[in-house]
């Protein structure tokens, strides 16, 4: 029994093919200006990868930001639901879970028993997300995937007070200017990040284990400045950005066995 789950995101659109609980393949495209033809890439590739086609597929699951988009899913659930499922498949003593995308973040907490019993999202303002670091990256005149080891690399941290991609970008300028460098202030960066997530996190309520999801995820200054602020080791998955379309799958699976 072969299943599909499509994570339709804002900034890039995932697809997972599952078969008895164990990913076959999956694909991770940009969403784009077109959604649609996001989520029919993504499971197409993903689908070529497992060498299977549509047909084999007995049911499919969308989820995300775009999830009501994806017109060929049988059913969808929600990103809540659906990363939980994921995380927890990977991590099964996950008691906390970060997610962070491309322009939004979310902080999901589960009971003993896997279920969800709390959660906050943002899904409102950029700040601290994937979109916010590609500007802060692009201000620096840096790769986005070198800002985590640009980081990891500082000799001192860079106060960086506001959160507001706009208002962020005019105190990184300004540090340039003064001469700060740019190890210093990616530091900083991921520092406000992180104590941004720790606030969402309070609410919900921090329990170990903490698994971190989402393409941030890959940034490893993220992980150490969020490992510095909680005290403790945090989880990743190989591929943290599939951790939705994983559990869409997965439900999917359960769904009709």
């Amino acid at each position: 029994m072969v299943v599909a789950g499509v994570d339709a995101g804002s900034a890039a659109t995932k697809a997972a093919i599952v078969k008895d609980g164990k990913i076959l393949a999956y694909a991770i495209v940009p969403t784009g200006a077109n959604g649609k033809n996001a989520s029919v890439n993504a499971l197409e590739k993903a689908l070529a990868l497992a060498k299977l086609t549509r047909e084999d597929l007995k049911n499919i699951m969308s989820t995300g930001y775009g999830r009501r988009n994806v017109a060929f899913a049988d059913n969808a659930i929600t990103e809540i639901t659906a990363h939980a499922k994921g995380a927890k498949s990977l991590f099964p003593q996950a008691k906390t879970i970060i997610d962070i995308g491309g322009q939004d973040s979310k902080v999901i907490g589960l009971d003993e028993e896997g279920r969800i019993n709390n959660f906050v999202m943002n899904d409102k303002c950029a700040a601290g997300t994937g979109r916010f670091l590609e500007v802060m990256a692009r201000t620096l005149e840096v790769t986005l995937q070198d800002l985590g080891k640009l980081s990891v690399s500082a000799q001192k941290t860079a106060k960086i007070s506001s959160m507001c991609t706009v208002f962020a970008e005019s105190e990184v300028v300004s540090l340039i200017a003064q001469g700060e460098s740019r190890e210093a202030i990616i530091a900083g960066l991921h520092e406000a990040i992180s104590k941004r997530i720790a606030s969402m996190v309070k609410q919900v309520g921090l329990r170990r284990e903490v698994v971190f999801t989402g393409g941030v995820a890959k940034n490893i200054g993220m992980k150490a400045g969020l490992e510095r602020v909680f005290g403790l080791k945090i989880n990743i998955p190989t591929e943290p950005q599939i951790i939705g379309a994983l559990g869409a799958a997965l439900i999917a699976e359960e769904s009709i066995s």
